[in-house]
C-alpha cells in the first residue's frame, strides 16, 4: 500500500475503526520520516507547525522536564511521550494540504 492510500483510508469518516492502523503505520514509518523531513525543509510550510514539532522533539530530548523523571519516574516519561505524540499527530494537519499531497505523491513515486 502506498503512503497516499494510507492517508485516504484514514480520511474516510464513514469507515469503521481499523485495528491494523498501528501496524500499517509501522510499515510506512520510513516514508513518514521522509515526509516529516521534507515538510520541515519546505519553505511553503508555515513556521508554527515546524516550531511545534521541533520544540516537542527538543523537549523530549532535553534533560529539563516540567515533570521530573527522578521525582515521578513513570509520569515524568509520560509527559515527554504525550507531548511528542501530540506534536507528531498535529504537524501534518497544520501543514498546507497541497504541500503535503505533493510530498506524499513524490515519496510514492520514489523521488
Amino acid at each position: 500500500m502506498r503512503l497516499e492510500q494510507f492517508f485516504n483510508r484514514r480520511a474516510d469518516p464513514n469507515r469503521p475503526p481499523d485495528p491494523t492502523v498501528p501496524f500499517r503505520f509501522l510499515l510506512h514509518l520510513p516514508n513518514f520520516i521522509k515526509l516529516y523531513w521534507r515538510l520541515l525543509k519546505d519553505k511553503r510550510v508555515p513556521l508554527f507547525p515546524k516550531a511545534l514539532l521541533v520544540a516537542a522533539i527538543a523537549y523530549a530530548l532535553s534533560p529539563l522536564d516540567l515533570l521530573p523523571d527522578i521525582t515521578l519516574p513513570f509520569i515524568g516519561v509520560i509527559d515527554d511521550i504525550l507531548l511528542l505524540t501530540l506534536a507528531v499527530r498535529y504537524f501534518i494537519p497544520l501543514c498546507p494540504r497541497n504541500v503535503v499531497e505533493e510530498h506524499v505523491r513524490l515519496i510514492d513515486e520514489g523521488k
